[in-house]
């Protein structure tokens, strides 16, 4: 093959191959920083929507638990609704906390300036409440209202009760994998071009099936349990909440997002 042909098949390949790094980490610290300059009330409605929206992982969860019988192989077959939630807020571009343990996170280790830490402890603040509030609204509309069945509602907090970490500490561990695996799919997505649904899909099952613990998800079991008298305010801001939401923010920030700046730094 002449070298002309050989340079314009080489030229061909490389357009339709994964972008290079740094070219992820700019379009990943973009979207950080357009997200940090949004209206308060821009993110605060995304972020309650994300939280109504992940309710819908525990709910697909149930519909499957309820339709299955007792064996080895059931929850990794349960776990395959654990991914809807997510399909619904990622691809909707709603405001997921653990999204933005990256996304935010990557402008502020660019340019540490006090404009730019303030920016980010704004969204997360904002983004965090709106999310649980999203959660606790829809485990209170499960619980006190005939928005599913009895027997739905019996599966979803079966379902709640198999997901709660045994402790603060495996909680925090569980955290840990969670945020990484959320960090691992945010810097995926640039890539993916038309496989999106299967990046978000694939992650959101590995913390599914893994029983990893993300601090919006597991908030919709959390609450659901609470205010169905299973689990007490205490038990869960000690054992789940806490421990949970800082293991995601070490998975996220200080593991992914660092690494990630990490091998770039250099190049940029």
């Amino acid at each position: 093959m002449p070298n002309d042909d050989i340079r314009r098949e080489a030229e061909r390949v490389e357009e339709h191959s994964t972008p290079p790094t740094p070219v992820i980490y700019d379009v990943v610290r973009r979207m950080g920083a357009q997200e940090m300059e949004r209206p308060a009330v821009s993110l605060w409605w995304s972020g309650l929507a994300a939280g109504l929206s992940m309710s819908f992982s525990l709910f697909a969860e149930a519909i499957l638990r309820q339709h299955l019988p007792e064996a080895e192989w059931r929850e990794l077959v349960v776990a395959l609704g654990y991914p809807v939630g997510f399909v619904m807020v990622v691809l909707s571009r709603q405001q997921l906390f653990t999204e933005n343990t990256i996304t935010v996170v990557l402008p502020v280790m660019a340019e540490p300036t006090a404009y730019h830490f303030k920016r980010a402890a704004r969204l997360w603040t904002i983004v965090l409440v709106a999310n649980l509030v999203g959660t606790l609204l829809a485990a209170l509309l499960v619980s006190f209202t005939p928005v599913v069945t009895p027997e739905l509602r019996e599966a979803m907090l079966a379902v709640s009760r198999d997901a709660m970490p045994q402790g603060a500490v495996p909680a925090l561990f569980h955290g840990i994998t969670a945020g990484f695996l959320m960090a691992a799919l945010v810097w995926l997505m640039p890539a993916a071009e038309g496989a999106q649904f299967f990046v978000v899909y694939l992650m959101a099952y590995l913390i599914g099936a893994s029983a990893s613990a993300h601090i919006v998800a597991g908030s919709v079991e959390a609450f659901l349990l609470a205010v169905n008298g299973e689990l007490g305010i205490g038990a869960m801001l000690a054992d789940f909440t806490g421990p949970v939401l800082v293991g995601n923010i070490i998975g996220g920030t200080v593991l992914f997002a660092v690494l990630s700046y990490a091998q770039v730094a250099k190049e940029l």
